[in-house]
């Protein structure tokens, strides 16, 4: 297996119109040696995000001015953001992860708890970036054998079911395109695809644990959301 190179994620940008809140969560932070900068809504951290850098963002989303819902909509960045506030429904968690964000946390939440799920990010997005650097790495010599629906890469063989193996083939001939998930299941699973249908999805992930078992990585066939799969363009 390969080696992650863990992330030095250091810099944190606070937004919330609590102040309170905000020194408490600067102080604790600093003691733990990251950097921080606050906003007291969407507007100044927007500005903070066009002139600093920014490896992580914990942002509120009751706030004046501009509330977090609607930073999130306006913001053209990709930094990883975790989600605070005292709204926990479920709605109001769906709310902010289909609008980017990747973690909430319910207030009140402790120091050590925050902690926690910066670094569970920061591991996140180091397995990323290392199966990332490991697919530019591979000559990706890719050779299929239609008869038993096994596929050589870079010297590495595997074993697929038939319709693994089909979606695998599907995807490697239109690299570097997106296919969508209609058009996968139709022309690979030979059906509509129905509203709550998660059999493509499965295949899918079948086929990325077989390659992650032969130690290719997952990111091979990725997904992008809200439009199908792709596969990793060399």
């Amino acid at each position: 297996m390969f080696a992650f190179r863990f992330l030095e994620m250091k810099n944190v940008l606070v937004v919330d119109d609590d102040l309170v809140l905000q020194s408490l969560l600067k102080s604790g932070l600093e003691a733990e040696g990251y950097v921080v900068s606050l906003a007291s809504n969407g507007f100044e951290a927007l500005e903070k995000l066009k002139c600093s850098s920014v490896d992580v963002i914990i942002l509120d989303i009751n706030m004046p001015t501009l509330d977090g819902i609607e930073m999130l909509k306006l913001r053209k960045d990709k930094t990883p953001v975790i989600v605070i506030s005292s709204l926990d429904t479920e709605q109001d968690r769906v709310n902010v992860f289909e609008l980017g964000a990747d973690d909430f946390l319910s207030k009140p939440f402790s120091q050590r708890e925050l902690l926690v799920r910066i670094n569970a990010i920061k591991r996140r997005i180091a397995l990323v970036r290392n199966e990332s650097h490991l697919t530019d790495e591979l000559a990706m010599d890719v050779l299929f054998d239609d008869s038993s629906y096994s596929v050589s890469i870079s010297a590495k063989e595997v074993s697929f079911t038939q319709t693994e193996f089909k979606l695998f083939k599907y995807l490697f001939e239109r690299k570097g395109n997106v296919v969508a998930k209609d058009e996968l299941q139709l022309r690979v699973l030979q059906k509509e695809l129905g509203q709550f249908d998660r059999n493509l999805d499965m295949h899918i992930s079948n086929t990325r644990r077989k390659l992650a078992a032969t130690q290719l990585p997952k990111s091979l066939i990725n997904t992008v959301r809200g439009k199908g799969y792709s596969f990793a363009e060399q």
